[in-house]
């Protein structure tokens, strides 16, 4: 069957349209992305402005109809915390439901957590041992470990590359002061966060997914050890640690023609490899795997487990 995924996110609204049946993986037939930055239409009191909104219904409109020219036989569109965590997030719902026929199931972030784990499970397989997964989004972080089709323990932290930049990050570029900030910050929600994994066993494996961090992992010159769709693709974070002061004095106009780094990440690429070093850091990690596997792949997977 042809499924469509719609993923309504702080950063961009991505249609990814695959081919997928029980007992195979799901082939990728076409994807859309429009570029919607969410964080920066929100008003003091936490509410997305007019603005936001019809930038988030022009978007998904645009993705309903690209996916209904793909002969798309499902749609299952999602949004994650920019819209779950807007202070008139229902509101927004239900005007994108309303104009565009689209209702936008809004996951937890703890749901997020764990369906990014499924698909990290699912790309490396049971010889991997146990997992710890970080994924940086454009309003939070999840982290969730474990040795199962599901997680043993998954948390979500305010700690997205977007909201990072929007909060501590203000000038472009940033000053070393503004940096530092943030640094300290993650440092501290992280050592916390740390805590409800300490009883758990040590990870023989650690990955890393998102599009912000695959795009610091070809930054930093992720190594590769396989050949094919089998690559291995891993991020040392002494490369990153060594990458994020040189970046963070360039201007955000100028990052794209550094390797990896995309328009619509630039603006946010330093604040996510902030994250990610202290998120490294606070779990004792000195490399990661990076899984071309995220979100988008978890809600498919799940979506096809549910059917059987």
């Amino acid at each position: 069957m042809r499924l469509g995924v719609l993923d309504v996110g702080s950063n961009t609204v991505h249609l990814l349209v695959v081919d997928a049946r029980h007992g195979g993986p799901p082939l990728p037939q076409s994807s859309h992305r429009s570029v919607l930055r969410l964080m920066r239409y929100l008003d003091p009191a936490g509410a997305i402005t007019d603005e936001g909104v019809r930038a988030i219904v022009d978007s998904v409109a645009q993705a309903a109809e690209q996916a209904a020219a793909a002969g798309v036989d499902e749609l299952l569109p999602f949004a994650t915390s920019a819209i779950r965590e807007a202070a008139n997030g229902v509101q927004v719902l239900d005007e994108v439901a309303a104009t565009t026929g689209v209702r936008l199931r809004v996951l937890t972030g703890e749901e997020e957590a764990r369906i990014t784990y499924l698909a990290v499970r699912r790309w490396y397989g049971w010889s991997a041992g146990r997992l710890l997964v970080l994924d940086i989004g454009g309003g939070s972080l999840e982290i969730a470990a474990g040795d199962a089709d599901y997680p043993d323990v998954a948390v979500s932290l305010p700690l997205g590359a977007g909201r990072s930049t929007i909060l501590f990050l203000p000038d472009d570029p940033p000053t070393p002061e503004q940096v530092a900030t943030l640094r300290a910050h993650a440092r501290e929600v992280l050592a916390e966060a740390a805590q409800r994994f300490a009883a758990e066993p040590g990870p023989a494996h650690v990955v890393g997914s998102s599009k912000t961090i695959r795009s610091l992992a070809r930054l930093a010159g992720a190594t590769s050890d396989g050949i094919g769709v089998h690559d291995r693709s891993v991020l040392r974070r002494s490369a990153l640690d060594n990458w994020v002061p040189r970046i963070a004095r360039i201007p955000a106009d100028a990052r794209p023609a550094l390797p990896g780094i995309t328009a619509d990440r630039t603006f946010q690429i330093v604040a996510g490899g902030v994250v990610l070093s202290e998120a490294m850091r606070a779990f004792g990690v000195h490399e990661l795997d990076v899984s071309p596997w995220a979100l988008r792949e978890g809600l498919i997977l799940l979506h096809l487990d549910e059917m059987r």
